[in-house]
């Protein structure tokens, strides 16, 4: 009860907030369950790193964004797999998506940076993300939302659509857990 007035009071307006705990982030569950030792051992390491950087989600995205003045973070997540850990972050501006690695224990940008036109993406891709410049809430809103939500550091984020709604998934290490947080954007029930 407690954590939905605060969601309410943080940012009024979100239609429902859902938090799911699980051992290991969406993007790192091995789906076919082979070397599944390897696996774990993998992402214990991925976690491990997180837990030591010193730039968080939330910073990583405001330097990417600051890259273009009047980007919107799209999506971002933690690789700990690199030679150095890093954000790999996509941002949103002037139709174009831009890919950039922040490195988590500096803050610097790794490598280039990668544009692609939203006409290059699928038709679900373009969509979700004409959408996200409709609305006003950005990825940096439910982060921060996500993360007092479950108590916790945010090590990835993006938009989803589940049953026709466009909604933010943001996962947040909470202790040694890790909890995926579901986020309605105000007016996205508006954009199917």
């Amino acid at each position: 009860m407690l954590a939905a007035v605060l969601v309410a009071i943080i940012l009024p307006a979100p239609v429902y907030a859902i938090t799911a705990a699980s051992g290991e982030p969406a993007s790192l569950r091995n789906e076919a369950g082979d070397g599944a030792a390897s696996d774990q051992q993998a992402v214990n390491r991925e976690l491990e790193l997180f837990r030591g950087s010193v730039v968080s989600l939330s910073q990583a995205m405001a330097i990417a964004e600051a890259l273009h003045a009047g980007a919107t973070t799209a999506d971002v997540s933690f690789d700990g797999a690199s030679e150095s850990p890093v954000y790999r972050i996509k941002t949103l501006h002037n139709d174009r998506i831009w890919q950039h690695a922040i490195d988590a224990t500096t803050g610097k940008i790794v490598g280039g940076e990668a544009a692609l036109p939203l006409r290059a993406l699928d038709a679900e891709d373009r969509s979700n993300l004409v959408a996200l410049k409709t609305i006003r809430h950005r990825l940096a809103d439910a982060v921060r939302v996500a993360e007092q939500a479950a108590a916790g550091k945010a090590i990835s984020g993006g938009l989803i659509r589940e049953h026709g709604r466009l909604n933010f998934a943001i996962v947040v290490m909470s202790g040694s857990d890790l909890k995926e947080v579901i986020l309605e954007p105000p007016g996205a029930a508006r954009r199917r």
